[in-house]
């Protein structure tokens, strides 16, 4: 039996991820099961950042995610399609279903300061906003989606489209996007732990747990 570490003081984990990224997702939910099993889980303070992959998306477009993937890859269909299968298998390995032939290419910028906005409901928010793109085929860009997925996890309609409809949140969205660059985040999802010990993309459970007791450790 391994002895239980102590922390002198919390720890801080920052996650910058994309509401539009699977690999996102199914890293959320792999670092989350991880954060599970630490035994101080409690003194961990988990903050998810904004990340943009696609940024040039128009909104309200409506493409599939096939087509926009095609353009913007440069890739054609099949294999497109064979790339979809690999992340819904690896999706499914930890209980997630993503059916990429509903997904609708989406500029994320307004669920991002939806999630600003959110605050002691911002994991569910994500989580709602992971399952409509990925696995309901709801168009994340359209603003009263927006409000219903909101509304679902405890926030005011009326509250949240007003907040929506101006600027709200804008600046705290571009300041992660900001960090972002200034600490050289080139993929997501990025794991930053105090600001000290990084990792990136959706790793095995395991690697969570050695990023979780690294950052516990005493300097």
């Amino acid at each position: 039996m391994t002895d239980q570490i102590v922390i002198d003081q919390d720890v801080t984990i920052e996650v910058w991820s994309d509401v539009a990224c699977p690999w996102c997702y199914i890293g959320k939910t792999r670092f989350l099961s991880a954060l599970d099993r630490f035994e101080n889980k409690d003194r961990v303070n988990v903050i998810w950042r904004s990340y943009q992959l696609a940024p040039e998306t128009p909104v309200g477009e409506g493409r599939t995610e096939l087509d926009a993937l095609v353009e913007m890859k440069g890739m054609a269909p099949d294999q497109v399609r064979q790339m979809f299968a690999h992340v819904s298998a690896t999706a499914a390995e930890v209980g997630l279903t993503l059916d990429f032939e509903t997904v609708i290419a989406a500029n994320t910028f307004d669920a991002h300061r939806l999630l600003h906005l959110a605050g002691e409901r911002q994991n569910e928010l994500l989580e709602a906003l992971f399952k409509a793109h990925f696995s309901d085929g709801l168009v994340i860009d359209d603003r009263e989606v927006l409000v219903e997925l909101a509304v679902s996890v405890g926030l005011d309609a009326d509250v949240v489209r007003e907040q929506l409809g101006s600027d709200a949140a804008a600046e705290a969205v571009r300041e992660d996007l900001s960090m972002a660059r200034q600490l050289q985040v080139s993929g997501v999802p990025f794991f930053v732990a105090n600001r000290a010990v990084a990792v990136s993309g959706a790793q095995p459970e395991e690697v969570f747990l050695q990023l979780l007791t690294q950052a516990s450790e005493p300097a």
